[in-house]
């Protein structure tokens, strides 16, 4: 496969949510390590028994993490998960760089938006991928300002409550 980017559109029905499997860690752990996923989300991709022990500790072996995966057609194409950060509940999504640009995300993230009933809901993407904040702002999270990790500046995105 090349390293351009798919442009065609995903029917809606072909993206689906599923409970995460063990080997869609492996997965996961390559799509972590894209190099152009790491220059746009500005997240360190992590040494792999580290990668592994975070995914079998803190995210599916937490009872307080909601974890699905993203297929489209039956094929594996990333995840979507919302945490507890202290007192406030976070989500942020994976895909893998075939996937982008063809609605996936979009279709991904409605889906988990109608299981993921916590309100408000905090997401925070680094100010420089325009593409996922887009996605969030398109599915109602408002910016609330930014926040810094390290010498990285992320927006912060808060999709409140319904009055």
């Amino acid at each position: 496969m090349s390293d351009e980017v798919r442009v065609d559109v995903v029917r809606a029905d072909e993206v689906c949510l599923r409970d995460v499997e063990p080997a869609d860690l492996e997965v996961f752990f390559a799509q972590e390590h894209d190099p152009e996923a790491v220059r746009r989300s500005k997240f360190p991709p992590r040494e792999r028994d580290a990668f592994m022990t975070h995914w079998t500790t803190k995210v599916v072996g937490d009872p307080g993490v909601f974890v699905q995966a993203v297929t489209v057609g039956g094929e594996l194409a990333g995840n979507v998960v919302a945490w507890w950060d202290e007192d406030r509940r976070f989500t942020g999504y994976w895909l893998g760089r075939e996937f982008w640009g063809r609605g996936v995300g979009t279709r991904a993230l409605a889906l988990f938006l109608e299981r993921e009933q916590a309100r408000p809901l905090h997401a925070d993407p680094h100010v420089g991928n325009t593409g996922s904040v887009r996605l969030l702002e398109k599915h109602g999270f408002c910016r609330s300002g930014t926040v810094r990790y390290g010498e990285e500046e992320h927006v912060l995105l808060v999709l409140p409550a319904a009055d």
